[in-house]
């Protein structure tokens, strides 16, 4: 057995890599550490120490990925954020870009789900403390983020659910 500590980056097959560095860059502020041209673009989420968070290639129009052929693929990925007030500019980020697809309380944690240009899903979420989840209700629920700032008094300005 072994022990996991976190994701350290993923790597997406896409239809136009500079198309979705600029998704990444615009609207969930990762920054560009290496590039290959059109091919390749390998990123790095603000705050973090890898080299790469995200590393994203080009398919063009084919059907599939390279050798990928009909096996199924990834379901989304999951970023996590530092604080509950961070989860506020992304999900303003995700609205303004037209990308925000849910909004989720698991108990455990609280989380926003987007979509980039070529519909790969990907999760911005705040754990809860540990010493919480015993009293937080399951199953999962729509976030109430102004909720969530406001029991936490956390004076940071939410916008009403309204996705």
């Amino acid at each position: 057995m072994f022990t996991v500590k976190r994701l350290n980056h993923i790597v997406l097959w896409v239809r136009d890599a500079q198309r979705a560095r600029a998704f990444y860059q615009d609207v969930l502020g990762f920054v560009v550490v290496e590039s290959m041209g059109d091919q390749a673009v390998f990123m790095r989420a603000n705050g973090s120490d890898n080299h790469h968070d995200l590393g994203l290639f080009s398919v063009g129009a084919r059907a599939a990925p390279p050798s990928h052929g009909e096996r199924v693929g990834l379901y989304h990925a999951a970023w996590e954020v530092a604080t509950i007030e961070d989860l506020v500019p992304a999900r303003e980020a995700l609205l303004a870009a037209g990308a925000l697809t849910g909004e989720s309380d698991h108990g455990n944690s609280l989380s926003l789900y987007g979509q980039d240009p070529d519909g790969n899903e990907f999760e911005v979420f705040w754990m809860v403390p540990r010493e919480e989840w015993p009293s937080r209700s399951y199953p999962t629920r729509r976030l109430d983020l102004a909720g969530e700032l406001a029991a936490r008094r956390v004076t940071a300005v939410a916008p009403p659910a309204g996705r």
